[in-house]
């Protein structure tokens, strides 16, 4: 079957004029509507492990049916990456990224007027199909928006608006458990708030821009063109001639091939060796990044703390999540991103062995602000990573389908970890979680190609002259 491509051309013409541009104030705008439907997106994320023993006696749940509170957004994430990632590649970037806040922002609402657990789990599945998608989606687009050599930065930027979504919800918890505000239970006005945010972030969102190179890679020109002229209004390059673009009947041939094919291109197999590469990544990575964020609450009541300090720990310790993503800024177009990576899960074996081994309250607070500072410069190297090792018309796909691999074990993480903290004790809980860590340092360093500032259009160009 016939693939739609644009004229290379005009692919390039693009690229190139994206890349060239100043930083201006739409780019900082798009980055910041970003961020902000990742804030709930992260609020949503860490809000299951923060009410997981707050949810297990308010429901008398077993360790069975915590672990499946835990996991059910989860497994809801797992299949919204994997759906909406493929029809991003296809349809565009804006209308799967505004359609996840919507999901994620109704049932939420749903959230906190469930009556009883089965109703909470399908409730946080259902939230879940639109969470899962905004994480790869926002790597995708922002890659395929700013330009080269800023392009960590600002990605970078955008995870630090959202990681403070972390500390939120955990403040808010601590705050609301012990209160029910007009009548209702705190832990439902932490849904409520949530879905409340939801509405605000899809508001901004209408303000998004499809990306240019994603509308150019489909042989729409027209609006490419358009957006490309918008982002160069005001700067020294918007007197600069247009593209040349294909003529009427050319885009209408490429129209008719994109109707014709219902798939997009197969994958290169240098591609396929970073998806199956990044695919194990990710099946791993869950581990040490969201396995600290679910398991820390019941960690610090396992080691005997009441509910309410354990939340104020926890809640002090993800401050440690908008730190690192901070400091990554200043990190991350310095140092080559695989080399980051490597060195920060190293730093997560680390921090993560001590804070197993913590018992002294000023020892879990400080060993928790440094694991999860570092585990943010992780965090924030890899999605810049994972999004430029992929061509723009591969690239939703690829991190999405990747990205899935995580939720699948964050989603049996609860159902393995918790009777690994209730059988063997935290120490050993987090020795296991510091060999996985150690093993991602080693995939990546030995089998991770480099990227950094290279533009997204020239790694694909070299790439497949790789693979001919």
């Amino acid at each position: 079957m016939a693939q739609e491509t644009a004229p290379p051309g005009l692919s390039a013409d693009v690229a190139a004029r994206l890349d060239r541009l100043p930083v201006t104030r739409r780019h900082r705008s798009l980055v910041i509507t970003i961020g902000m439907g990742l804030f709930f997106d992260m609020y949503e994320i860490f809000m299951s492990g923060v009410l997981g023993p707050v949810l297990s006696q308010r429901f008398d749940l077993g360790a069975t049916a915590t672990s499946a509170v835990l996991a059910s957004a989860f497994i809801g994430m797992f299949l919204g990456v994997v759906i909406m990632g493929r029809l991003a590649d296809r349809y565009g970037r804006r209308r799967f990224l505004i359609a996840s806040v919507a999901l994620y922002t109704v049932f939420s609402a749903v959230g906190a007027l469930s009556a009883n657990a089965p109703m909470l789990i399908a409730a946080r599945f259902l939230a879940g199909l639109g969470i899962g998608p905004q994480l790869p989606l926002a790597d995708a687009y922002l890659s395929d928006l700013l330009p080269a050599r800023v392009r960590g930065r600002y990605t970078a930027l955008a995870y630090t608006i959202s990681f403070f979504g972390v500390p939120t919800v955990g403040l808010l918890a601590h705050w609301l458990v012990r209160m029910s505000p007009l009548g209702m239970a705190g832990w439902r006005w932490l849904f409520l708030i949530g879905a409340l945010g939801g509405v605000a972030a899809l508001l901004r969102c209408r303000g998004l821009v499809e990306s240019p190179r994603w509308l150019a890679s489909v042989g729409r020109t027209e609006e490419a063109e358009r957006i490309v002229r918008e982002l160069e209004a005001g700067t020294p390059y918007a007197a600069a001639e247009p593209a040349d673009v294909p003529d009427a009947s050319s885009i209408r041939l490429l129209r008719q091939a994109r109707r014709d094919s219902p798939a997009p291109r197969r994958m290169p197999p240098v591609y396929r060796r970073r998806a199956v590469m990044m695919g194990v990544f990710h099946l791993l990575q869950s581990v040490g990044f969201y396995g600290f964020g679910t398991m820390a609450p019941l960690v610090l009541d396992a080691k005997g703390f009441s509910i309410v300090h354990s939340l104020l720990f926890s809640a002090l310790t993800y401050f440690g999540y908008p730190l690192g993503s901070l400091i990554s800024m200043g990190l991350i177009e310095r140092f080559e991103r695989k080399h980051l990576i490597v060195a920060s899960a190293l730093g997560m074996a680390v921090f993560g062995v001590a804070f197993g081994q913590a018992t002294d309250q000023v020892a879990i607070v400080i060993t928790g602000v440094g694991y999860t500072a570092v585990s943010n410069i992780f965090s924030n190297a890899y999605h810049v990573y994972q999004a430029e090792i992929f061509p723009t018309d591969l690239r939703a796909t690829a991190t999405s389908w990747t990205y899935a691999m995580s939720r699948v074990s964050t989603a049996a993480m609860p159902f393995a970890l918790v009777p690994v903290l209730h059988a063997f004790g935290a120490a050993r809980l987090f020795a296991a979680v510091a060999a996985v860590m150690t093993v991602i340092a080693l995939e990546i360093g030995v089998l991770g190609p480099a990227v950094n500032g290279r533009p997204v259009g020239e790694e694909k160009a070299n790439s497949l002259k790789a693979a001919q």
